[in-house]
């Protein structure tokens, strides 16, 4: 029985380590915005909408920009960059559209929030942002799934 290794250069593993972190940083801060965001659903109001509003400036949308370099990092030092995989295209075509419904649901959440503040409302565009949240989510289970089974 013999058994094969892939084994890589130990100068793509810094490039491989930040986008794997900077992916599970993002997804874990969408999960936390969605979350509060479900707390808007449930009549939270301001509270749900500032935990939501600063997840994802504070932690999504900085997790986006270190998991998008890093992959483009790991690319060109894997020599991908010229004729990608089609594993590693779902991540870029999965990656810049939910970038934009990321910045849009975090301007959202943050009108929402001061419009919950002043007790003017707010619960629209937390809704609104909530499903932006959730396909930008269901678009990330889904390069998950092409990150882990590399379909050819």
């Amino acid at each position: 029985m013999s058994l094969l290794a892939a084994v890589r250069p130990d100068e793509w593993n810094l490039p491989l380590f930040l986008h794997v972190l900077g992916a599970m940083v993002l997804v874990g801060t969408l999960v936390l915005a969605g979350t509060g965001l479900a707390g808007v659903a449930r009549g939270d109001g301001a509270p749900a909408l500032r935990l939501a509003y600063r997840s994802l400036l504070i932690g999504a949308l900085p997790a986006w920009i270190v998991m998008r370099l890093a992959a483009q990092w790991i690319a060109d030092e894997e020599g991908l960059a010229d004729e990608p995989p089609q594993w590693v295209d779902i991540g870029f075509m999965t990656s810049e559209p939910t970038f934009l419904l990321i910045v849009v649901a975090t301007i959202l959440t943050g009108l929402g929030a001061r419009k919950a503040a002043r007790g003017t409302g707010g619960g629209t565009q937390g809704r609104v942002a909530a499903v932006l949240i959730a396909i930008s989510l269901l678009a990330y289970v889904f390069a998950i799934w092409a990150m882990t089974a590399k379909p050819t």
